[in-house]
């Protein structure tokens, strides 16, 4: 029997700085964005890339044709995501578990990776379907690692509601995305270490890597016990599927979210587009050196995280509508000169604020939604956020690769329009934001 008698427990004070930081939960939570990033920076941004222009480039037409394999192999792998990412998330409400599903995933990634670097060293006169057997291996192994990388993703974010109270989550979110900026750092240091037979060698210690700081959440993160969904009724395994159709319809009702959802999903194109082939752009087109892309790659960096505090303060001061409206302004200007550049200064320029743009976009957006939707479905319209953010991360890349595809003949101009049709994704997306019903919250 309760002593009525008794004082009530009080919660724990919110932690702060070093206390919460560096205790080892968040620590080795912080770590797997280290980890993740090495991957996303090098494979996905820089080195795959690079290999593909390498093994199929050679003349102004193969480049483009370079730039269409990655295109399209992004985009076949966050096809894929978004037929499984409902479900994943009725996996975590089946079970309680993160990490159980992060493990193998996130191991399946690093091993698919160093396959990668075997398979591209795999001296063979096979074919398949006219292309080298170990491009084609490096294809597919790609397309998994990636796969499964983003999948860990779900899992992982998920991990934040159990790391600390309400009001320790924003400053745990933000450690994490600044823990994980550096790992960029970390990964760019395999480059001098690449010798003359080609950037595949970058592969294998790229994954190495990312294996080395994914073992603190694999081996010192201990998941919470599940005792709060036991005597949930457990959804079924479809119904992912149906939460998201739902929640699509309900969010018609709700007109200002549902346009600025249209109108994120192309902004979001330009953006996921532009990370696909940036660095083949540079050295193809604007005809940077590795190390140019590197340091360009690094300055852009460090606009997205300049870009992500300043919008901070700006949305503050304007509101979330105008600032999502600057920021797409800036992306256009970004993108024309891009696709547009003669010289490496206006493409230096171009590199640096579409940086601020990426970097500004995430906090505008995010704000956005906190401030049209009711506090009650905000979990909700967060999920329909970040689905629409997974099938924009299909639409972009396809359009790009098929349009270098096509006009392959034409050289470099073909990916100076693929580029330069971002401008028209971007253009519809904003004419939709302007069209959002809003008022600035005080």
């Amino acid at each position: 029997m309760t002593n009525p008698k008794a004082p009530l427990q009080q919660p724990a004070p919110a932690r702060s700085g070093i206390g919460l930081y560096f205790s080892i939960p968040v620590l080795a939570w912080a770590l797997y964005d280290f980890a993740n990033t090495i991957f996303t920076s090098n494979i996905v941004t820089i080195f795959f890339p690079f290999y593909l222009q390498e093994v199929l480039g050679g003349s102004e037409k193969m480049n483009q044709i370079a730039s269409t394999f990655v295109s399209y192999t992004n985009a076949l792998a966050s096809f894929f995501l978004v037929l499984m990412s409902p479900l994943f998330g009725v996996w975590i409400d089946r079970t309680g578990r993160k990490k159980k599903f992060l493990v193998p995933f996130a191991l399946i990634s690093i091993f698919s990776t160093l396959l990668m670097g075997l398979f591209a060293s795999w001296n063979t006169s096979m074919t398949w379907a006219g292309l080298p057997a170990s491009l084609c291996m490096v294809l597919l192994l790609f397309m998994v690692a990636k796969f499964f990388y983003n999948s860990s993703l779900v899992f992982y974010d998920a991990m934040i509601s159990d790391l600390g109270q309400e009001k320790e989550i924003p400053l745990i979110s933000g450690f994490g995305v600044a823990v994980g900026y550096i790992g960029t750092l970390m990964g760019l240091s395999v480059y001098p270490f690449i010798g003359n037979d080609g950037f595949h060698e970058s592969f294998i210690p790229t994954a190495l890597l990312y294996l080395v700081f994914s073992l603190p959440i694999f081996f010192l993160y201990k998941e919470k016990p599940a005792r709060e969904v036991a005597s949930v009724k457990k959804p079924s395994f479809f119904s992912g599927y149906k939460e998201i159709y739902a929640t699509f319809k309900e969010a018609k009702l709700y007109r200002a979210v549902f346009l600025f959802m249209i109108a994120y999903f192309f902004f979001n194109d330009a953006v996921a587009t532009a990370i696909a082939v940036m660095g083949v752009y540079a050295k193809t087109v604007i005809g940077f050196s590795t190390g140019q892309f590197i340091l360009l790659y690094l300055v852009s960096t460090v606009s997205s995280i300049i870009g992500s505090f300043v919008f901070g303060y700006v949305t503050r001061s304007v509101g979330a509508k105008r600032s999502v409206s600057a920021v797409a302004v800036i992306m256009i200007i970004s993108i024309v000169l891009a696709s547009t550049a003669t010289s490496e200064p206006v493409f230096w320029a171009a590199g640096s604020l579409y940086g601020v743009a990426m970097g500004a976009m995430w906090v505008t957006s995010r704000t956005m939604i906190v401030e049209l939707t009711p506090e009650e479905k905000r979990g909700q319209f967060f999920g329909l956020f970040a689905f629409s953010g997974k099938v924009s991360s299909i639409v972009g890349p396809l359009l790009y690769g098929t349009i270098t595809l096509l006009l392959a003949d034409s050289g470099n101009l073909a990916s100076r329009i693929a580029l330069g049709s971002l401008t028209v994704l971007v253009i519809i997306g904003l004419f939709v934001h302007v069209k959002v019903p809003y008022t600035k919250k005080d």
